[in-house]
């Protein structure tokens, strides 16, 4: 049985109100350069984990994945999400 959980999120914003593992990260960008912020602990809290997001063809969006390894990315208070240029953010956590 796993214990692994998931949460989608479209804009800034508290994903997981609670202390958590981040282990998996799927995500849809749009044609515009961006990025993809992983806070603990709120809008100002501690980032842990900063993705640049090139630009893909004009009018297009696409998917990517990002599988963290070992145990994954702990966050102690909660994980908040800091989006620019990306559409949705879909968390595996445990």
């Amino acid at each position: 049985m796993s214990d692994i959980t998931a949460t989608t999120v479209t804009a800034d914003g508290v994903a997981v109100n609670h202390a958590a593992r981040v282990k998996s990260i799927y995500y849809i960008r749009t044609s515009n350069a961006g990025s993809l912020v992983l806070k603990d602990g709120g809008a100002s809290g501690t980032t842990l984990l900063t993705l640049t997001v090139p630009a893909t063809e004009a009018g297009e969006d696409e998917s990517n994945t990002l599988t963290i390894p070992s145990d994954g990315i702990r966050f102690s208070t909660n994980v908040y999400v800091d989006v620019t240029n990306i559409s949705s953010v879909t968390l595996f956590h445990a």
